[in-house]
């Protein structure tokens, strides 16, 4: 959640910083001692659920930080584990007496064994590759031990140079001169010869940016190492990171519109930005997983494999304008090459919007909320309560009988928005309650009366769906008012963060600027009494998508916080004329029956045995089979995108108004509308408003009658 709700805590904890934190001395002369002795002691105090900092934490650590730092196990060797085992017990320790010896070695051994890498990488690439050969590369990097011995490390290092190499032999080898009108193939001696200089050049790109960074960006890494073990949403900023998140905080992105997570094999999307260039070009979906990043298209890509994710990103950021060509590893596994015009995010389509569905003779709406935003600086001004409470109010006047919020892939935002919008369709009463640590619960009500939409609703979710999102669909759950359809369950992220700035703490510093921190200071809860946290909302009626055996959502991050329960708040269910019960058994019926769930449930299982395989052939005959095999069962689920609901979208009268003016806007409408009649998962939806209508009159009838 962000700074709506958090401003009075900050407050706190700045105020905190000022008298009881100020209690202790931070005047170590070592920066890199400061920090870790600033960052453990705000972490103790402010955390909503501080860890004991013992032998458990000291092993997380020790094994954690090395992954960070070698995650394809490229550069430490057996005895260099060894070597560092004598600290496994003993970080804990070390932490609690701004000690850093064990950070030294493993950052001296890294330099080292970089430097020894530097001599590997050029010896292999300096020999052909024999794609004719039968053997594999395990591509699960997190479960192969440490080589045994440089000689291991060399061969890991050859069948890794081989396997990122293969593809762009593969590519070379489709080349076409484009110069004459005879066009013909590389041959595959020189395909094989050029595919390795490309690698080679993208190597020694990469060791020349690994020789720029300095000790001070290693240093980093292990504090937020340290930071990560309390939760995955604490994290530490250094001076030039803060100004880049605080960036992000304006809503302003620059680059290619989605967010990344640091993977062995790549950088994972996790979430793409509404209005962004990944979301406009509409090829990359969350999961997949960028390998290789080429800064225009003719440029020679770079092999991110293994690269820490503050360095990928350099990469592929950049000014608006400019291109960026992304090496993609689809989450069925095939390879993908997009090109990408770089920009600043299109706001507008971060609002509210909102169709007319009509079937036969009865209209529907849809509202799609894509993020519950907020103008902090001035609430008066444009918010997500106030737009969606608007567009509720224009599809009335059209005649809507049911209507739909879309909250798919929206990732939340600010808490006032959610109390202010829960209201809409309920008279009053309580939407969501917040804990901080130490203390009683606060519950957020909906103190007006008045209700905007008191007909037939269904709320639709998915994997994606989180924070706001998940107490909006909570709180309808709850009080039995809207049926919430979609993914077994939602995110999971149930907490909240605040940044502290690190520089309020000390009382006079001659290090210069210290950075920030990211600290999870609070959770949600439900009005029900229990976390949305890990367990986010279960779906009343479950409906498969591609992400149902994946692990996408809170509970695949590391050290999340556990879900737990607390007393429940005073509320009463709704008790308009719905038939709740009685419509959840039709819905679930319906779905188990559908052809096209069948096909996306077939979908999803293949995607998860695909991500599962751990091997890859590095032989260029069975690479073409497998993935000519891939690339004909992927066609076959490609009829799920072709399927008709046989629903008629159209936008509302007031924005037809605006097309006249703005043919891009008219051009965004019509795709949208072209993909929500292909939306399985909304035409459930309008099958459940027309149950919900049907049972509401009949309610009204009865009522009548006893009347």
């Amino acid at each position: 959640m962000k700074r709506n709700l958090a401003y009075v805590l900050l407050i706190m904890l700045v105020a905190v910083a000022s008298c009881s934190f100020t209690n202790k001395s931070f005047d170590n002369d070592d920066k890199d001692k400061l920090l870790l002795d600033l960052i453990t002691y705000v972490l103790e105090k402010g955390h909503f659920e501080p860890k004991d900092i013992n032998d458990d934490f000291s092993v997380s650590v020790f094994e954690d930080f090395i992954d960070v730092v070698d995650p394809t196990k490229r550069f430490f060797i057996e005895s260099d584990i060894r070597d560092f085992e004598k600290y496994k017990f003993q970080v804990d320790d070390q932490i609690k007496n701004t000690d850093i010896t064990f950070f030294n070695l493993v950052y001296s051994r890294l330099m080292e064994r970089m430097e020894d890498a530097k001599g590997i990488y050029k010896d292999v690439l300096d020999k052909p590759f024999d794609y004719t050969i039968d053997e594999v590369i395990n591509i699960k990097y997190d479960e192969k031990p440490f080589a045994s011995s440089k000689k291991q490390l060399k061969d890991r290092w050859r069948k890794q140079l081989k396997y990122a190499t293969m593809g762009t032999y593969d590519s070379k080898l489709e080349l076409r001169d484009e110069e004459g009108s005879d066009k013909k193939k590389m041959t595959p001696e020189e395909a094989e010869k050029a595919s390795r200089e490309s690698t080679l050049t993208t190597l020694n790109e990469y060791f020349d940016f690994i020789d720029d960074l300095q000790r001070k960006d290693w240093f980093v890494q292990y504090i937020n190492t340290i930071v990560d073990e309390f939760d995955p949403h604490t994290y530490y900023f250094a001076p030039e990171d803060k100004e880049k998140f605080d960036a992000s905080m304006s809503g302003k992105f620059e680059g290619i519109g989605a967010r990344l997570q640091k993977k062995p094999e790549g950088a994972k999307i996790v979430d793409i930005i509404s209005g962004g260039p990944v979301w406009r070009d509409a090829r990359i979906e969350v999961g997949d997983i960028i390998i290789k990043v080429a800064q225009e298209e003719d440029e020679v890509p770079v092999d991110i494999v293994g690269w820490r994710l503050d360095d990928a990103i350099k990469l592929i950021k950049g000014p608006k304008g400019t291109k960026v060509k992304l090496t993609i590893r689809k989450i069925d596994g095939s390879l993908d090459k997009i090109v990408l015009t770089r920009d600043v995010v299109e706001l507008e389509e971060s609002y509210a919007k909102s169709a007319s569905i009509i079937k036969e003779t009865q209209k529907f709406g849809l509202i799609n909320l894509p993020k519950f935003y907020v103008d902090f600086t001035d609430y008066s001004k444009r918010n997500a309560a106030s737009d969606v409470a608007k567009e509720v109010e224009r599809l009335k006047e059209e005649g809507m009988e049911g209507l739909i919020l879309d909250l798919r892939d929206n990732g939340g935002g600010s808490l006032k928005t959610v109390v202010e919008m829960a209201g809409l369709f309920i008279k009053d009463g309580p939407v969501v309650q917040v804990r901080s640590s130490g203390e009683g619960k606060e519950v957020y009500d909906d103190k007006d009366e008045r209700i905007q939409w008191d007909g037939p609703l269904v709320i639709l979710v998915n994997e994606l769906s989180a924070s706001a999102s998940e107490i909006l669909a909570a709180a309808m759950q709850d009080y039995k008012r809207a049926i919430v359809i979609g993914s077994k369950q939602t995110f999971g992220k149930g907490t909240v963060q605040n940044v502290i700035g690190l520089d309020n703490i000390v009382r006079s510093n001659e290090h210069g600027q210290l950075g920030a921190i990211k600290l999870t200071t609070q959770k949600f809860y439900r009005i029900n009494g229990g976390s949305t946290q890990l367990e986010g909302v279960k779906s009343d009626v479950v409906v498969p998508d591609k992400y149902s055996y994946i692990d996408i959502g809170e509970r695949g991050q590391s050290n999340p916080l556990k879900w737990d329960k607390i007393s429940p708040a005073d509320y009463k269910q709704w008790d308009g004329y719905i038939d709740y019960d009685h419509t959840v058994t039709n819905s679930k019926k319906r779905m188990a029956d559908n052809p096209q769930i069948k096909l996306i449930e077939e979908n999803a299982k293949w995607l998860k045995g695909e991500q599962d395989e751990e091997e890859v052939s590095l032989n260029y005959e069975v690479y073409k089979q497998e993935e000519a095999k891939d690339k004909k069962q992927s066609e076959h689920y490609k009829s799920i995108f072709e399927y008709d609901s046989r629903l008629t979208f159209k936008s509302l009268k007031y924005e037809e108004e605006l097309f006249t003016k703005d043919s891009i806007l008219r051009e965004k409408r019509n795709r949208w509308h072209q993909n929500l009649a292909k939306d399985v998962y909304v035409e459930e939806a309008v099958n459940v408003l027309e149950d919900l209508k049907l049972s509401s009159i009949k309610q009204a009838k009865l009522a009548s009658v006893k009347g």
